[in-house]
């Protein structure tokens, strides 16, 4: 699939001024108005130019930084996968029980999804594009890897220690946490209005958080 970008022919150069400026905070402050962009428009219908105004700069500039809207697209997927894997590392899960370690990477999945809607909407928008642009991006297959690592050392000492069942796949159980945390948040409009539920409620959303936590251990245990 390919989508043509809005200025083929601009000049890749920033004005010599903006080069004296902070060019990571610029580009992080590019990258968040493109998630904002991206979020609401998805990726044919996002204008650089909006980027643009969101961040009081020029289309020139973010070409400079990224070259095209479709490069932009996929450094706006990197940084939101890189966000929860980067936190995920945080969770110092090795240092845990199994099952405690199992418990928290739950709890902080769901959270996550739970907090960053924006997230959830543009792995939506990704999945109509049938992961065109994460093709693209090596950075993402190889930060992704980390999180499967980590379940795969809490499932062998689990099993070592006659917690867990035998038989376990990291990419089975990371598929199983992901689906109900993604599920939640992508159909609460329509689930909600289907069924009456309201997901941001509190003790709604503690009930799940729990459930699904006690549901995957229930799964691992023998």
């Amino acid at each position: 699939m390919t989508i043509s970008t809005e200025l083929q022919a601009e000049p890749a150069e920033a004005p010599r001024k903006s080069r004296k400026n902070n060019p990571e905070k610029t580009r992080e402050n590019i990258l968040q108005a493109a998630i904002t962009e991206f979020v609401q428009q998805g990726l044919a219908g996002a204008r650089v130019d909006a980027i643009a105004e969101r961040t009081q700069t020029s289309k020139r500039m973010i070409y400079y930084y990224f070259g095209s809207k479709e490069q932009l697209y996929v450094e706006v997927l990197e940084k939101l996968y890189g966000d929860i894997r980067r936190t995920e590392s945080n969770l110092h899960l090795a240092e845990l029980a199994p099952e405690v370690g199992i418990r928290r990477l739950v709890e902080f999945t769901f959270d996550h999804h739970d907090r960053n809607v924006d997230f959830v909407r543009i792995v939506c928008n990704e999945n109509m594009h049938k992961g065109e642009y994460i093709k693209q991006s090596s950075a993402i297959r190889a930060m992704n890897k980390t999180v499967l690592n980590a379940l795969d050392e809490l499932l062998a000492r689990g099993v070592a220690e006659g917690k867990f069942r035998d038989g376990l796949t990291a990419l089975d159980v990371h598929l199983l946490i992901s689906s109900f945390c993604f599920y939640r948040v992508s159909n609460q409009h329509t689930f909600g209005e289907l069924f009456n539920v309201d997901f941001h409620n509190a003790e709604v959303r503690q009930r799940h958080r729990d459930m699904i936590g006690d549901s995957v251990l229930r799964y691992l245990h023998p």
